[in-house]
């Protein structure tokens, strides 16, 4: 079963293509009972191969400020707002353009955790002591050598 597959301008179009469907999207665009009329097409509408659809898919990129502000619970959004513009300002200079997308990846993560259930209320039980901890000791094997390890890497 071959597939095609092509990039157009950030949008991903993906087909299936088999004999079997080819034979089923002819023999529907032909004339109603004259299996020797031409097939009919319509450049308007989409054209349905099985179950796919030719029709472009819009795949967002998680770190496009515009899908971040987005997915972001709006109490976060004026403070991404702030921290983005900086950033911005600061990226005009090559030397800032890391720290913009370090800012974007960072606000990315933070659609995650926000998109979480009880995301909140465990902040708010860490910040106020009240929440159920392990020491990184206990949880991570090898911890007190994978810490020595990256302080060396950081010098």
């Amino acid at each position: 079963m071959p597939s095609l597959a092509a990039r157009l301008s950030g949008t991903q179009i993906t087909m299936q293509i088999t004999r079997q469907s080819c034979r089923r999207l002819v023999a529907s665009g032909r004339a109603a009972g004259d299996p020797s009329a031409p097939p009919r097409a319509s450049v308007r509408s989409p054209v349905y191969v099985g179950r796919m659809s030719a029709e472009p898919v819009q795949i967002d990129d998680p770190s496009d400020p515009e899908v971040i502000l987005r997915d972001l619970p709006e109490q976060e959004r004026g403070q991404f707002l702030r921290q983005y513009h900086e950033a911005v300002d600061a990226a005009h200079d090559p030397s800032g353009y890391r720290r913009l997308q370090q800012l974007l990846h960072a606000w990315r993560l933070t659609v995650i955790a926000t998109s979480r259930a009880g995301y909140y209320e465990e902040l708010e039980a860490v910040r106020s002591g009240t929440a159920q901890t392990t020491p990184a000791q206990e949880a991570i094997p090898d911890w007190q050598e994978r810490l020595a390890a990256a302080r060396i890497q950081t010098r």
